[in-house]
């Protein structure tokens, strides 16, 4: 959504907007209330429901949403745009950080951003299981008949979460907004039916109990925050789904229902704590009355399902991102709908994630035991957006020094400490998202690195178009009718699947066009910047094309209206297809070259991702030393 598109937005519109926000961006923070307060009480680390700590948990939830999602996010981070877009990778490109040798060490910047991003993928992992988990658990509440249930009917819910995404999510968009809004709704009703019962949960809007929390227990209630940050999870989300509906309806949205929904929630659970302690174990279903227990359950479940719909939605779209930026293999994409270029679907990424997500149900098997590996991966990502954006608030935004140092510092030390808190939790879970977001990290920097070596070795003596020209003057060649489109990874050599048609078949085709796509470090690109047009003597074009990485490119629409294709039967395109040897060269470890032959090896065809015609593609093999 542009600048202007959004400040046009009022009355209804934003409101419609709004109410669609509502739906992806708040799904994940918005169905929290089924466990933050409950790991702070039941958890592994959690303290005795006595007022005073019950008091302080509230304090510290109220002040927390209050300052890292209002503030830090709502107010402060999403300032820093690429050009409408938001999310780690966006902030990573707008750094600007890009290592001009990418076969050198990965600056500090950079590689902060792709652990960041990696770590999401460990969100992503653990939200669908914890929602689902969670919102099942409450038929226990009912009857502890379904305590053996719980996790079969989580896993056949899984199942059937990743079953429908080939669907896309426009078939099943409509109602996310709507649900969400019911299930604000309900959770504020039943706050504030325990709140009218027992006003005195209110003291905890004063932050000195908060204080007073931590001056009770020194040391041992730093483990608290690692239940606090259960709240904030999908915090990311706000900054991440910026461009998909831009600031002013998600402030909307969140200021008007989201933030008092949430805040009314959690201190109903407060007052119903302070009246029955014993309801620890399962606050959020224990203010409903008994005979409301089933259909809250059904709303829960929907909620959560819209809460994992949004984070795969956000692993496909991060995906795709990480692959045009060049941090991870081009895989199949498949775009669910005609109008919106945003809408896709990964089938890799999509079974990866359902086996991941089973997976966890099976081992953890409750949501507390899950609710343990949740807030590293969290913590982690905030505090390095923190980073991100501060080198952007001052390099970009151009913010003056004791400003950009004074607030990243501040939110920096209240990430830290999330963070901390986090770490007590390790070996009861927190190990999980970060061996996630290690083994993704490890893939992402080979990948990365090994593609540069690979054009650094096959582009090693390059020959220049001026003396391919040269060449073909002194020993001409025959030409044959048609186009032919040769992929190129420079705009200044001649791609080896041309020099090697020449060279074996000694024809070329009466008009040459030599493409090189670049993927700029911007979410889209406009139409004036899209392409330089370079003639050359013998009908050789060199056309350079440029992308965003939120932009699929399609060879055949780009050409198409620049004339220099024949008609589709006389038009081939060639591109290189490099079969990997591992060597004593300088660059990587030769187990690192061998993953990346591997990745290579398993990557989605560049004519797929092009949108190449199969039947016109030829790929011209070579065997690369790296």
């Amino acid at each position: 959504m542009s600048e202007h598109a959004e400040r046009d937005l009022h009355g209804k519109a934003l409101a419609a907007t709004a109410l669609a926000a509502l739906g992806v961006v708040f799904g994940d923070i918005g169905t929290s209330p089924l466990y933050a307060l409950q790991d702070s009480f039941h958890g592994p680390h959690g303290v005795p429901p006595t007022p005073e700590n019950v008091l302080g948990v509230l304090s510290l939830f109220f002040w927390s949403l209050l300052f890292v999602v209002s503030f830090k996010y709502v107010f402060v981070i999403m300032r820093a745009d690429n050009r409408g877009e938001g999310g780690i990778l966006a902030l990573t490109a707008l750094s600007g950080r890009r290592s001009k040798d990418a076969c050198g060490p990965i600056p500090l910047v950079l590689g902060l951003g792709l652990f960041g991003a990696a770590l999401l993928y460990g969100d992503g992992v653990i939200t669908p299981a914890i929602s689902v988990l969670s919102a099942i658990e409450g038929l226990k509440v009912a009857t502890p008949v379904f305590d053996p249930y719980v996790v079969p009917i989580t896993l056949v819910l899984l199942a059937g979460l990743f079953a429908i995404q080939p669907l896309g999510t426009a078939r099943v968009g409509s109602f996310f907004g709507p649900v969400l809004t019911v299930w604000f709704l309900v959770i504020a009703a039943l706050g504030a039916a325990q709140i009218a019962a027992n006003p005195s949960c209110l003291r905890a809007l004063d932050p000195r109990h908060g204080a007073r929390f931590f001056a009770a227990h020194g040391f041992h209630g730093l483990p608290i925050l690692g239940s606090v940050i259960l709240c904030l999870t999908g915090a990311e989300a706000l900054y991440a789904d910026m461009g998909h509906f831009g600031k002013k309806p998600i402030r909307y949205a969140w200021f008007t229902l989201a933030l008092p929904a949430l805040f009314v929630n959690y201190l109903g659970q407060g007052a119903l704590l302070l009246h029955a302690p014993s309801a620890a174990a399962q606050p959020f279903f224990r203010m409903a009355p008994l005979w409301s227990i089933y259909p809250l359950v059904v709303l829960a479940t929907l909620a959560t399902i819209v809460a994992s719909q949004a984070l795969i939605t956000a692993v496909f779209s991060m995906t795709q991102q990480a692959a045009q930026l060049g941090f991870c293999p081009r895989f199949k994409v498949v775009h669910t709908s005609a109008g919106e270029r945003g809408q896709i679907y990964l089938p890799a990424a999509n079974w990866t994630l359902m086996i991941g997500c089973m997976a966890l149900v099976l081992m953890f098997r409750s949501s507390g035991r899950l609710a343990a590996a949740f807030g590293l991966a969290v913590a982690g990502t905030m505090a390095i957006t923190t980073v991100l954006f501060g080198v952007v608030a001052r390099e970009r935004l151009r913010w003056p020094l004791p400003l950009t140092v004074g607030l990243t510092g501040l939110f920096l030390f209240v990430d830290l400490a999330f963070f901390g808190a986090n770490l007590v939790k390790f070996m009861d879970g927190g190990w999980l998202p970060l061996a996630i977001g290690g083994v993704v990290m490890l893939l992402m920097t080979t990948w990365y690195r090994g593609r540069a070596l690979l054009t650094r070795y096959a582009m090693a003596d390059p020959v220049t178009i001026p003396a391919f020209l040269g060449s073909l003057e002194e020993h001409p060649v025959n030409r044959i009718r048609g186009t032919g489109v040769f992929l190129s990874r420079t705009a200044t050599g001649v791609p080896l699947s041309l020099l090697q048609n020449v060279r074996h078949n000694q024809v070329l085709h009466e008009r040459v066009v030599l493409l090189n796509i670049q993927t700029e470090e911007v979410p889209f690109v406009t139409a004036a910047e899209r392409l330089t047009v370079t003639p050359h003597p013998q009908g050789i074009f060199l056309v350079e094309a440029r992308y965003g990485f939120m932009e699929q490119p399609n060879v055949p629409t780009l050409l198409r209206p620049l004339g220099l294709l024949s008609s589709p039967e006389t038009t081939t395109y060639y591109m290189g297809r490099e079969t990997i040897i591992s060597s004593e060269r300088p660059g990587m470890a030769r187990w690192r070259e061998a993953l990346f032959g591997v990745l290579l090896k398993n990557a989605s065809p560049v004519s797929s991702a092009f949108g190449l015609p199969p039947d016109q593609v030829v790929e011209m093999g070579t065997q690369v030393e790296i």
